[in-house]
C-alpha cells in the first residue's frame, strides 16, 4: 500500500505541474486544453486545486511497474546462469575429455579414473596427412605408397581419438623448440626405422631451409645399415636409428653344434652397439617382427644362454629372457634424470591365413584378435617390475584396426606384397604424435 500511495502522490504532483490554474474566483473549473484532457477525466472534480488521475491510469502505471520488476528479475537470473555456464561448463568439458591443462601420459586426470590414451577409436580428420612423402628425402621409396601408385588416399585421413583423454594437435614450431639440443634415439627393427623416418618428415615441415637437415655420415636410407643419424642443425638436435632387430647379440657358430644350427642368438648379452645408446635424452625401443620361426629356426638360428645352446627353447620363452637382459642393462646403465626410456609394443600385421595380403580401403571394423600379442604382454610384465621408470607405447590394439595402412603392392617391389610394413605418411605418424605428446607434456622449454 505504501508503494501505491507514493506512486499516486507522485502522479498528482506531476499533473499539478501540467495544469494551468484558473483565477481564484473560478476555482471549480477544470483545465480543458488538449494536454489537460489527456490526463483528467471529464467527470473529475477538483479537490484542493489538483486534478486526480483516473483509476485506469493508476492501474496501468502499477502494471508497468510490476512488469519492470519482473523483467529485472529475469535479466538478473540470466546473468547468473551465464556466469555459472562460463565457469562450470569448461571445467566439466575438460574433465570428460581427461584434460586438465597439464595432461600426463597414462596418468590420473579425472579423479581416481586412470586416463588410458590408447583406449579410443579412429575418426576421420581432413587435417591429415601431416606431410608429403615425395617432398621428404628421408622416406624410403618402398614406403611412399602414393608415390608408388596407390590411388585411394582415404587411409591418410584418420586420427586416433582417446575416449577419456585428448592429444593436442601437432604444432611443429613448438616441438622443434622443445627438442633443441636433444638427442632422440630409436633402437629396433624396420618398424622402428619407419617411425624414425616418419618423425623426421614431420619435423621438417617446420623448416624453411630443408638443407639444414642432413644425415650425419652422408648415408642414404637403406634397410641394412646399422646406424642412421639425421641432424637438425638449426635447432642442434639429432634423430637417430640403430638397427638391432633382436636387441640382444647374435652369437658365433660353435664347431660342435648340431648341423641344423647355423647361428645363435645370445639371449643374455645385449647388442654390442649398446654403448651408443646410453647418452640419449629420449630412447625408444622395439623388437618383435623377427621373433618368428621364419627368421630364426628356419634359417638355422637357435638360442644360447651363457655357453649353453638351448635347442628346445620356445620363441616366447627366449623373448622373455631377452627382455630381462634389456631391462637389466637399463637399470645398470641409464641415468633416469637424463634419459627418458620408452618401449613400443608389437605392431600387428594383416596377413591372411594363406599368407596373402589384402589391403583394405578403410580401417577394419574388428581386430579379429590382432589387438592381443604375447610379446606386448611380456613387455608390460617386464617393465612393471623394473626399478627405473620405463613408459610403454602400447600401439598394438590401436594398430590392429588399420588393415588399410599397409604397403601392400605399393612398394618399390610390387611383385612382393607387404602386409607388415606401413605406408608413409600413415599410421607411424600417429605413433609419433603420441610419442611427442608423452615426451614433451612434462618438459619445460629450456
Amino acid at each position: 500500500m505504501s508503494n501505491f500511495t507514493k506512486s499516486s502522490s507522485f502522479n498528482r504532483r506531476a499533473l499539478s505541474s501540467l495544469a494551468i490554474e484558473s483565477p481564484r474566483n473560478s476555482s471549480s473549473s477544470v483545465f480543458t486544453s488538449p494536454i489537460g484532457s489527456a490526463f483528467a477525466s471529464p467527470r473529475s472534480q477538483n479537490f484542493g486545486g489538483s486534478p486526480r488521475p483516473s483509476t485506469n491510469r493508476l492501474k496501468e502505471i502499477s502494471y508497468l511497474f510490476q512488469v519492470l520488476i519482473i523483467a529485472g528479475t529475469i535479466v538478473s537470473f540470466l546473468v547468473i546462469i551465464a556466469g555459472g555456464y562460463l565457469y562450470v561448463v569448461p571445467s566439466l568439458g575438460q574433465t570428460f575429455l581427461g584434460y586438465n591443462g597439464a595432461l600426463e601420459f597414462n596418468s590420473s586426470v579425472a579423479g581416481d579414473k586412470e586416463c588410458d590414451i590408447f583406449d579410443g577409436n579412429w575418426v576421420v580428420d581432413d587435417n591429415y596427412p601431416l606431410y608429403n612423402a615425395s617432398e621428404c628425402p628421408f622416406v624410403e621409396k618402398g614406403f611412399n605408397c602414393l608415390g608408388n601408385g596407390r590411388e585411394h588416399d582415404e587411409y591418410l585421413k584418420w586420427r586416433w581419438k582417446p575416449k577419456h583423454c585428448t592429444v593436442p594437435r601437432f604444432e611443429v614450431s613448438d616441438v622443434l623448440e622443445r627438442l633443441r639440443g636433444k638427442r632422440i634415439v630409436f633402437v629396433g627393427d624396420s618398424m622402428s626405422r619407419t617411425q624414425w623416418e616418419s618423425l623426421i618428415c614431420m619435423l621438417m615441415t617446420g623448416l624453411e631451409d630443408k638443407r639444414s637437415v642432413y644425415e650425419v655420415n652422408g648415408n642414404n636410407i637403406t634397410k641394412r645399415i646399422r646406424f642412421l643419424g639425421v641432424r637438425f642443425s638449426s635447432f642442434n638436435f639429432t634423430v637417430e636409428f640403430y638397427r638391432s632387430v633382436f636387441l640382444v647379440q647374435p652369437g658365433r657358430l660353435r664347431w660342435h653344434a648340431p648341423k641344423r644350427v647355423k647361428s645363435t642368438l645370445k639371449l643374455d648379452v645385449l647388442d654390442v652397439i649398446n654403448h651408443e645408446w646410453s647418452s640419449a635424452d629420449f630412447l625408444i625401443f622395439n623388437t618383435g617382427q623377427w621373433w618368428v620361426p621364419g627368421k630364426l629356426f628356419e634359417t638355422g638360428c637357435y638360442f644360447q644362454v651363457g655357453n649353453s645352446l638351448r635347442l628346445g627353447m620356445s620363441i616366447s620363452a627366449a623373448y622373455r629372457v631377452a627382455l630381462e637382459t634389456w631391462a637389466s642393462w637399463i637399470e645398470n646403465t641409464i641415468d633416469p634424470n637424463k634419459t627418458r626410456v620408452l618401449f613400443r609394443t608389437f605392431e600387428p600385421s594383416h596377413w591372411s591365413d594363406h599368407r596373402s595380403c589384402n589391403v583394405t580401403k578403410y580401417p577394419a571394423p574388428d581386430t579379429e584378435g590382432r589387438d592381443k600379442s604375447i610379446f606386448s604382454e611380456m613387455i608390460k610384465q617386464v617393465v612393471k617390475n623394473m626399478t627405473i621408470p620405463v613408459s610403454i607405447l602400447d600401439v598394438t590394439s590401436m594398430s590392429a584396426f588399420r588393415s588399410d595402412g599397409h604397403v601392400g603392392l605399393w612398394s618399390d617391389n610390387p611383385l612382393v606384397p607387404d602386409c607388415s610394413h606401413w605406408c608413409l605418411p600413415g599410421l607411424p605418424d600417429i605413433w609419433n604424435e603420441i610419442l611427442l605428446f608423452f615426451l614433451l607434456s612434462r618438459q619445460q622449454v629450456q
